[in-house]
């Protein structure tokens, strides 16, 4: 089950990433024409190792993550970050389209995603007026007895909400939208345009790779399908071994604490159950496996994926849960490897 997270951290990221987004004077550093109009990514290891800390948002790889995303192979969050879950994306859709190892864009792998062709990466979002009335939940407890007595674990803020919606990083969100009047009816928004038609194959098995930290699922003919970053298990509470199969795909679930049957947060001793939203524990999906307290599931914070544990769940952004469930049904096969 999910370790228990912070929402001050997420917090403090998100302050990073905003800082980085901004050049000197306050300027913001991304426009939606740089974006679009990107070339192929230019980077090397060395390069990398040489910005350090001082890296930068990449208006190519918010190009090339997306261009990713629509392809089926999920960066998880967009934020024109040249960081490990990109690096495993580029590595999965070369691997998955014959060209070659490696985990960098090169002249083959751009013009496989259609890179200069591809200039509808941000695009306008018009906001609803549902989206107008959407009751946010400003403050989330970080104790589970604290959670279990709210109405439900909604969305914290609007650029959260529409991050999320859109698989981006909020820190990406509010660069495009320095501005934006999130809460307004027919207001304009700066979205990445992510989204990909469901595919036609139907997949027969999903593989948590726990060393790679991928979760790739596969069809009948073993081509892949799809391919997510994950959170998978820790070395204390590690994910099980050896195939089960998908019990049940639920939506919008509860979370149900047992501090006897899967870890004991805090000084919770009593079970208890956590209301239903984005920010549940479980997030937007859980995905039952036929092994009883284990599954796959969403994340209240998506920027964490790969980077922490688990307590033996398979974790992933609740964008990829969501997508993994629409083709997962149960007796679907579930593979652990290491």
């Amino acid at each position: 089950m999910p370790k228990p997270v912070s929402k001050h951290r997420a917090v403090r990221a998100i302050a990073v990433i905003g800082l980085l987004l901004m050049g000197p004077g306050g300027a913001w550093a991304l426009t939606t024409e740089e974006i679009n109009r990107a070339g192929m990514p230019i980077s090397s290891p060395l390069q990398k190792a040489r910005l350090g800390a001082r890296a930068k948002p990449s208006a190519a790889i918010v190009k090339s993550q997306t261009l990713l995303a629509r392809q089926g192979v999920s960066p998880g969050e967009i934020d024109g970050m040249d960081g490990e879950n990109y690096r495993k994306a580029v590595a999965q859709f070369r691997r998955r389209e014959n060209l070659g190892p490696g985990d960098a864009v090169d002249a083959a792998t751009w013009r496989a995603l259609g890179g200069d062709a591809s200039q509808d990466i941000v695009v306008s979002y018009t906001v609803t007026k549902a989206d107008a009335r959407y009751v946010f939940s400003t403050r989330i407890p970080r104790d589970y007895a604290r959670q279990a007595r709210m109405r439900r674990l909604g969305y914290g803020s609007a650029p959260e909400m529409f991050a999320e919606r859109f698989r981006m990083g909020t820190g990406l969100f509010r660069a495009l939208n320095p501005r934006g009047h999130f809460r307004s009816a027919s207001a304009t928004l700066q979205v990445v345009a992510a989204g990909r038609a469901r595919p036609r194959a139907e997949i027969r098995l999903i593989e948590a790779d726990k060393r790679a930290g991928m979760v790739t699922a596969y069809g009948a003919q073993g081509e892949m399908i799809a391919s997510y970053p994950a959170t998978i298990g820790s070395d204390e509470t590690p994910s099980p071994e050896g195939e089960y199969q998908v019990a049940r795909v639920v939506r919008q679930p509860t979370y149900h604490y047992d501090p006897v049957k899967n870890f004991q947060q805090g000084r919770n001793t009593r079970r208890l159950v956590l209301p239903r939203g984005p920010n549940n524990p479980v997030g937007t999906i859980w995905i039952g496996l036929s092994k009883p307290t284990f599954g796959i599931h969403g994340t209240p914070e998506p920027s964490r994926i790969g980077k922490a544990s688990s307590h033996g769940c398979v974790r992933l952004t609740n964008w990829d849960a969501e997508d993994l469930a629409g083709m997962a049904k149960p007796g679907t096969v579930v593979r652990f490897v290491d």
